[in-house]
């Protein structure tokens, strides 16, 4: 017997095998040595260490550069097999704890944010936050601002300025006092509203608020307010009672009364056609940038709570476009019928297909926020149906449904349909609406006076990009 036969017999290993793979990797290899790919990339190799002053009996041959790149490949599979799989869970892991981690920081400051008012009260603290505005045509970013701060004190005091230093400083408004006023009153962050307050902070006025009101600090926006070449709390920050907070990016009046001048729904989803104008100039807005984050949504949710037994649920539903006066006149009309008010907010698709090709001005995450910020509301049901139904009632513990006198004109649901079965079972109630106001009223102040109003949106939204600009510091590549 051979010593083949023995090697075979007490390793197990087939010798025949082994020669057959020696012979056939040996012929691999020559073959790729002798391939001209392989020939170049040596000669190519050879030539930039030859000029490197590399001897040529220390140069690469074919046979070594294909033993090296074989060598590197079967080393990369094995990584792959053997630690790469481990490597790849790891750092799954490590994603998903860090995920975990970021909610865990996002909770602890919406935590930090809902406790601070009551830890300050138990020391005994109070802190008086003062803001004002021209809060036209008001919207949720004028909410969230007020948010903010709230969250900075313990009481919140916002002055409205007067139509009259509105108009001196930046021309006359959309709105007038009392519609702005009734407004910012409406909304949950703010706990005082005063009217008539000048558009310009001068010291004396700075001075008599603070003793007033007790005032502890003046909040605003961090983009710069200046009129006439002079910083509008210029007065406040000598005193050193001036702070500011974020502005929230992405909306602004800007952007909203350029989707009114508009004939088409950029504000809903992108568009590959350029935005124009009634008179078809080039575009005043365009998609909305607002980044509505579960975070946001619940922010303006916080402390919002359900219905205990026996109270007595009220809902209204609608469209709630462009938020204003005479929504928040209705929903406390509302309110007052029960003990909880849920409202319905029906989806973009719904009103754009009942109201017009143009409407709803504001998108559903915009309308929601804007319902959320108003301190009548307590809960609101997002993408409500539009017809009520007897699973929606019962699931919801609906008491009695509401529905206002004043309203858009809707063309394929009738009120009929809308509420059949609400009036059938005796639950459905008509308000006659507080306020005649609606968004036709909006709409039509904007029409009439629309060159102007086109110069003056133009103007600023120049000045809202050269401020994001300078923010980010972002620099045209043209």
């Amino acid at each position: 017997m051979d010593d083949s036969t023995l090697f075979a017999r007490y390793t197990g290993i087939n010798t025949s095998l082994i020669a057959h793979i020696v012979i056939s990797s040996d012929n691999i290899l020559e073959s790729c040595s002798g391939s001209r790919i392989a020939s170049l990339a040596v000669s190519m190799i050879n030539s930039y260490l030859t000029v490197y002053g590399v001897p040529d009996k220390s140069l690469l041959t074919n046979d070594e550069f294909v033993l090296a790149g074989i060598t590197i490949v079967i080393t990369l599979i094995l990584y792959y097999f053997l630690m790469g799989k481990g490597h790849v869970k790891k750092r799954r892991r490590l994603a998903a704890d860090l995920k975990i981690a970021q909610e865990k920081v996002h909770f602890l400051e919406d935590r930090l944010m809902l406790f601070q008012v009551n830890d300050e009260e138990k020391k005994g603290g109070d802190i008086r936050i003062f803001m004002d505005g021209a809060f036209d045509m008001m919207h949720y970013g004028h909410m969230n601002a007020f948010r903010l701060a709230r969250s900075l004190g313990t009481h919140l005091i916002v002055g409205v300025n007067s139509d009259k230093s509105i108009t001196q400083c930046k021309g006359p408004p959309l709105m007038n006092d009392d519609e702005r006023l009734s407004m910012v009153k409406g909304c949950r962050f703010v706990d005082e509203a005063l009217p008539e307050c000048p558009y310009v902070m001068n010291a004396e006025y700075l001075d008599y608020i603070i003793k007033e009101h007790k005032i502890d600090y003046v909040i605003h926006g961090d983009d710069p307010c200046i009129v006439d070449g002079k910083d509008v709390y210029e007065a406040a920050k000598n005193a050193g009672k001036y702070q500011s907070i974020p502005r929230t990016e992405g909306v602004s009046t800007t952007d909203i009364v350029g989707r009114m001048l508009l004939m088409n729904k950029d504000h809903h989803y992108n568009s590959s056609s350029a935005n124009k104008s009634l008179d078809g100039n080039t575009l005043l807005c365009e998609q909305s940038k607002f980044l509505t984050t579960s975070r946001m949504l619940r922010l303006f949710s916080a402390g919002m709570k359900s219905p205990k037994s026996g109270m007595k649920v009220i809902y209204i539903d609608g469209a709630w476009d462009m938020f204003h006066c005479g929504h928040i006149a209705i929903l406390e009309a509302a309110k007052k019928r029960g003990d909880y008010l849920i409202v319905g907010i029906h989806g973009d698709a719904v009103v754009n297909r009942e109201r017009g090709y143009n409407l709803p001005l504001m998108n559903l995450h915009e309308r929601v926020l804007s319902v959320l910020g108003c301190k009548f509301v307590d809960d609101v049901l997002i993408d409500a149906p539009q017809l009520i139904t007897p699973q929606m009632v019962q699931s919801l513990n609906i008491n009695e449904i509401v529905h206002g006198s004043k309203e858009d004109d809707l063309a394929d649901c009738t009120h009929e349909e809308r509420y059949k079965y609400a009036k059938s079972a005796g639950i459905y109630v008509q308000l006659e609406s507080p306020s005649k106001f609606s968004l036709a009223n909006i709409i039509s102040r904007i029409r009439q006076n629309q060159a102007k109003f086109e110069a003056k949106i133009a103007r600023k939204k120049q000045a809202e990009d050269e401020f994001y600009k300078e923010k980010y510091n972002q620099v045209d590549t043209e």
